[in-house]
């Protein structure tokens, strides 16, 4: 079900050399039932490790992907405001920017349910998405994307080939970082891309991570942790080249690469690339003190804790999202201190947060049970809920965002 790794998953060198261990934890997405409140969970060890070949922070278990894209998959895109008006303003810049139409095809990986590609289909731009989940596929279906349920890589980027697929653009938002054939990824959207075609990927910047101590952004669908540095080496392997970066807010600090078959680097790549070289990104120092870093945190959140409940405050948490799984893991917030976990989206009601096996119950319920306190769990999205849930702070109600450190808001 699993495999530790003795390579890098990028450049295949040996030494990697680790920089943060969590322990031994539940897979983030897989939210048991409440009938099955007593049955053990697998866990799996989360080992954070560098290689000083090509740059690229991975952890080192590799969990079969089947077990953690099942059918069970909770995670649907379009639950969330902030995403769906991101994934837009980027779709409708790349239809002005590359002249899209109805010869044009665009195809997303890990198109999950459809959030994304249906910019383009209204648009009138052919689209097809790939994901390994069936139920996101489907969905998708539903609001007029063509989907397939598949894992895609070299394999399946032939296949599509050989049917008279080519696309002009192809998307891959949170995705790279997913997959356990890295190499076969990158090689696929190289083989499925026109020469011509703009491939378009986004993932959490290591450096944002790293930076800001966002250690529950790491668990076991995420593999890797790219600097530009990293996947620049990884896209040249592929005959791929990064040509225009961007910084984003999302997920805590996020990259935006827009790359192609030509290398032809603007300003804002090079300049990325050297601003990462003088930070000393592409070495082993700059993550070395991470770990320490972390149990700081960790220490900082559970004196907080603990001194609410100690006063007699009640406390619940907000989104029941995978980095919320590691925190709650790592720390050791169960029962005794969360009353429940509370989230919009209906596939994760009624089901328990991994390991810690404390309730999902509906966004509703911050209102009408009025804890005192509420631990803000996809603290990425602080803006978006804060504003939500604006009602229950002008009544009283406090959150608690725990990353980069604990604060009261």
């Amino acid at each position: 079900m699993s495999a530790y790794a003795h390579h890098c998953r990028s450049c295949g060198a040996a030494g990697l050399e680790t920089v943060l261990d969590l322990g031994s934890t539940p897979l983030a997405d897989r939210m048991p039932p409440a009938s099955q409140a007593d049955t053990p969970e697998p866990r799996f060890p989360l080992e954070v490790a560098f290689c000083p070949e090509c740059s690229l922070l991975q952890i080192l278990e590799t969990v079969d992907p089947a077990m953690l894209f099942d059918a069970d998959y909770p995670y649907f895109s379009s639950f969330s405001r902030f995403l769906l008006e991101h994934s837009r303003d980027n779709v409708l810049e790349i239809i002005e920017r590359r002249g899209l139409g109805p010869g044009s095809l665009v195809v997303e990986l890990a198109s999950n349910d459809g959030y994304l590609l249906r910019n383009y289909v209204e648009k009138g731009v052919p689209v097809l998405g790939i994901d390994p989940v069936p139920a996101l596929c489907e969905a998708a279906e539903k609001i007029g994307v063509r989907s397939r349920a598949e894992f895609f890589g070299l394999e399946v980027a032939r296949k599509l080939v050989a049917e008279g697929f080519r696309a002009d653009v192809i998307h891959g938002n949170n995705v790279l970082a997913h997959v356990a054939d890295t190499n076969g990824f990158v090689a696929g959207i190289a083989a499925l891309l026109k020469d011509d075609g703009l491939a378009v990927i986004e993932f959490p910047y290591v450096r944002d991570l790293i930076d800001h101590c966002e250690f529950d952004t790491i668990y076991h669908e995420h593999l890797c942790y790219f600097s530009a540095t990293a996947v620049d080496k990884l896209l040249r392997r592929h005959g791929l080249f990064l040509n225009d970066v961007r910084r984003l807010p999302l997920h805590g600090g996020s990259l935006r690469l827009y790359i192609g078959k030509q290398d032809a680097p603007n300003d804002a790549v090079t300049g990325l690339l050297a601003e990462e070289r003088a930070l000393g990104l592409d070495a082993i120092g700059y993550y070395r003190e991470f770990s320490e870093r972390v149990e700081d945190l960790r220490e900082q959140l559970l004196d907080l804790l603990h001194g609410l409940k100690t006063a007699g405050r009640s406390i619940a948490a907000y989104g029941a999202a995978a980095k919320g799984s590691t925190l709650i893991n790592y720390v050791g917030i169960g029962n005794d201190i969360l009353d429940f976990v509370a989230d919009k989206n209906v596939h994760k009601q009624g089901r328990l947060m991994p390991g810690q096996r404390i309730p999902i119950v509906a966004a509703e319920e911050i209102a009408a049970r009025r804890p005192d306190y509420v631990l803000l769990l996809p603290w990425n999205l602080e803006s978006e809920i804060l504003a939500q849930e604006q009602a229950y702070r002008d009544a009283g109600g406090k959150f608690i965002i725990p990353v980069p450190s604990p604060r009261i808001a």
